[in-house]
């Protein structure tokens, strides 16, 4: 019944989804698509080199993972990390989650992905491997962001994929694991959301609508990550104009916890134009220039 539950809420984005599909794709690096064959079902991915790859080795690998019931190229489009990777020169992916309705297994979240447990963790991990055999990829830079379902995958890799994924940054999410999350190792994270998010409120509980569904808090979140990650448990807190920032320090292997929680936007990417869902995004920071500088920041042992 929660899966259920959980489904319903993603569903409400498919209304908006046909006017998204006429928006014109980034077009300045080269893309390919390509699929992986993963117990039995063909998943599909979008990748996009940046204009300088032919000119360079060694490029961080950026993974995007769409919200529930939307794909790659919505989520392109929406959060455009595709302008920002042609500018920053890093490659960017954009896989597909499974089923009619795409979602990610993120633990308890969502849709079909989580109700016929596909192991989506595998298939990442499978499309890391042939993305780095292929392109010119540094193994030791691979990170990972999403927003919504797409963030909540997020962090089931980091908890159960560290070994491949250096650090996430998700958006608009929370952690819904099943199991308890046990990374093989100390992984940053970058997580960002708004305080006025109905849909994954940051202080737990049910989202809003006809689903009904219920949230891990963020505040128990960042416990299990700071006791994991070997942080201090008392966090610096600084507030600015438009959000606040926490931070947990003094972590093993240098890694970080940066929370960003706006006074503005929505269930939306930070800084971006459009919204899936129709909710406004935060002006107050911008996802994309805030993950790319986080991420710059750290890489694998």
């Amino acid at each position: 019944m929660q899966t259920c539950i959980r489904f319903i809420l993603i569903a409400g984005l498919c209304a908006v989804m046909a006017a998204c599909k006429k928006q014109q794709q980034p077009s300045d690096g080269e893309r390919y698509s390509g699929s992986i064959a993963v117990d039995g079902q063909t998943r599909t991915y979008n990748i996009v080199l940046p204009p300088n790859y032919k000119e360079h080795q060694n490029f961080s690998l950026v993974i995007g993972m769409h919200g529930g019931v939307g794909n790659a190229e919505q989520f392109e489009r929406n959060t455009r990390l595709t302008d920002k990777a042609n500018a920053a020169g890093f490659i960017v992916v954009y896989p597909n989650g499974s089923g009619r309705l795409q979602t990610w297994n993120g633990g308890l979240c969502c849709g079909s992905a989580a109700a016929d447990n596909v192991d989506d963790v595998k298939f990442i991990s499978m499309l890391i491997d042939e993305l780095t055999a292929k392109y010119k990829i540094d193994p030791k830079r691979v990170y990972a962001t999403g927003h919504s379902n797409g963030g909540i995958m997020s962090y089931r890799l980091a908890c159960e994929l560290s070994h491949k994924i250096a650090a996430i940054a998700p958006n608009a999410s929370t952690m819904e694991m099943i199991t308890p999350c046990n990374p093989s190792r100390a992984v940053p994270i970058l997580h960002m959301h708004s305080k006025l998010d109905e849909n994954v409120p940051y202080q737990g509980g049910y989202g809003v609508g006809i689903s009904n569904a219920y949230f891990y808090p963020l505040d128990s979140v960042f416990t299990v990550w700071a006791s994991n990650n070997g942080c201090n448990p008392t966090p610096q807190t600084i507030v600015k104009e438009g959000y606040t920032e926490t931070k947990w320090v003094d972590c093993n292997s240098n890694t970080v916890i940066d929370y960003y929680l706006t006074n503005d936007g929505s269930h939306a990417w930070p800084g971006a134009t459009a919204s899936t869902t129709g909710n406004p995004a935060s002006t107050a920071i911008d996802a994309n220039d805030l993950l790319w500088a986080f991420f710059q920041q750290h890489s694998l042992p």
